[in-house]
């Protein structure tokens, strides 16, 4: 009993070695370079906003300044599509749906107005081809109409359509919630719980939901509010190909989808100025492409400046968890910075 003890002290201990020696090795990195840029850019950035750096599981870098804390609950806008990408995905890690479905199998009111040929995989990447109408301010007042995600994609459905499906790329909030209401229709359950029960939960994410407070319907597309701490459980769990403390929440199949790119080729219509120049992936930006057509990073920018990213070659994720809107000189400046970060670290990839 006594040499067992011994030697599971000994295993534990070169554990604990390696860890320690682990988290000294990247304290000592100096990031007075990256503190002296964040500060030179605060005022671009705004007052309130957290940076958090995550590598091999242990944060190597977090600055809070003003208000934003790690912790603090925020809009995440449109970075709320990746978190509904990847709840589809475990749809289709349990056989229950296929990306290349027709969104007609699960919901019949898309064959009344013609729209047969729309797939699962149209919805992640926005390529559905109905036509969107009006501006962000429009759309806004529009949702304000539909009590469920049931009535709004019903109203989807009877929109034109403005190229075949497949064939351009128009960025806007109908694919993805097209694509929770086939959740809902397959699970009879309603998207903010089955979110919460399959995603959100097992990762943690204590803070983070797509539940609305007037009682509309939710919006899986940008109606989530979650916090940095919670949002970097989600791309550690990315970055680690589907593993999250131990368990399995994504298929390793699952995550290279969501990483794969889906735009080659076709039209990019409608593309916000954050994104310009980059493809798309299943609910994410391909920051970094390599030769095929897996991303080498992947980001999620949202309206209300919230910028989270995962660098699969240099094995790090990073979030910009900001309150004031996203502009185009905001987006060059996370940019940037990621350029700065890529110094600390090297890539793994060729």
């Amino acid at each position: 009993m006594s040499y067992t003890f011994n030697v599971n002290c000994m295993k534990v201990s070169s554990v604990l070695l390696f860890m320690l020696f682990f988290q000294l090795s990247f304290a000592q990195k100096n990031f007075t370079a990256l503190d002296k840029a964040l500060e030179e850019k605060k005022n671009l950035l705004g007052k309130d906003f957290v940076v958090l750096i995550t590598k091999n599981d242990s944060v190597i870098y977090q600055k809070e300044w003003g208000d934003m804390k790690i912790k603090t609950v925020a809009p995440i806008a449109s970075c709320s599509k990746w978190l509904t990408a990847a709840l589809v995905m475990q749809f289709v890690d349990e056989g229950k749906i296929s990306l290349d479905d027709k969104v007609v199998k699960y919901l019949p009111v898309f064959e009344k107005y013609g729209k047969n040929y729309i797939t699962i995989r149209h919805c992640l990447s926005h390529q559905t081809g109905i036509q969107a109408e009006g501006g962000k301010l429009a759309r806004l007042v529009e949702r304000k109409k539909f009590n469920t995600l049931e009535e709004e994609v019903a109203a989807f459905a009877a929109k034109e359509i403005q190229t075949n499906p497949g064939t351009e790329f128009n960025y806007n909030e109908m694919g993805l919630n097209i694509a929770a209401r086939v959740l809902e229709v397959v699970a009879k359950k309603r998207f903010d719980l089955l979110i919460r029960q399959k995603l959100l939960s097992p990762l943690g994410m204590r803070q983070t939901t797509f539940s609305t407070l007037d009682g509309s319907a939710h919006n899986p597309s940008g109606g989530a509010r979650s916090t940095a701490a919670d949002y970097n459980n989600f791309l550690k769990m990315l970055l680690h190909n589907g593993l999250f403390n131990g368990q399995r929440i994504l298929s390793e199949a699952s995550v290279t989808a969501l990483r794969t790119v889906q735009t080659g080729g076709i039209v990019m219509r409608s593309v916000p100025r954050a994104a310009a120049g980059y493809q798309y992936a299943l609910g994410n930006w391909v920051i970094e492409k390599g030769t095929d057509d897996v991303a080498r990073a992947v980001a999620c920018p949202g309206l209300f400046g919230t910028w989270p990213l995962i660098d699969y070659c240099r094995g790090y994720t990073l979030i910009f968890f900001v309150k004031s809107l996203l502009g185009e000189e905001k987006a060059d400046a996370y940019r940037d910075l990621k350029k700065l970060v890529d110094g600390y670290f090297t890539s793994a990839c060729k």
